[in-house]
């Protein structure tokens, strides 16, 4: 095809496509119409509790005897 055959084609095929939509949009509008409306859903009114967490720096013995992840033990080498 030469580049005039190709940009009639790419034109007849947008207005195709506007076509389309604007179809596509009445058909969306009626199916609007004919459906009645969902109510709102509440709020819901159990809200889960906030949980404050402290900027103060943890207790180390809460880390003793752990291992660092994906390091192996502390005394021992990483693979």
């Amino acid at each position: 095809m030469s580049q005039p055959e190709d940009l009639t084609a790419v034109h007849r095929r947008i207005d195709e496509l506007v076509q389309r939509v604007a179809d596509l949009e009445r058909t969306v509008g009626r199916l609007n119409e004919a459906v009645p409306a969902a109510p709102s859903r509440p709020a819901p009114k159990d809200r889960p509790e906030v949980v404050t967490i402290p900027d103060a720096p943890y207790n180390a013995a809460l880390w003793t005897d752990s291992d660092d992840e994906g390091l192996g033990l502390r005394d021992r080498r990483a693979p």
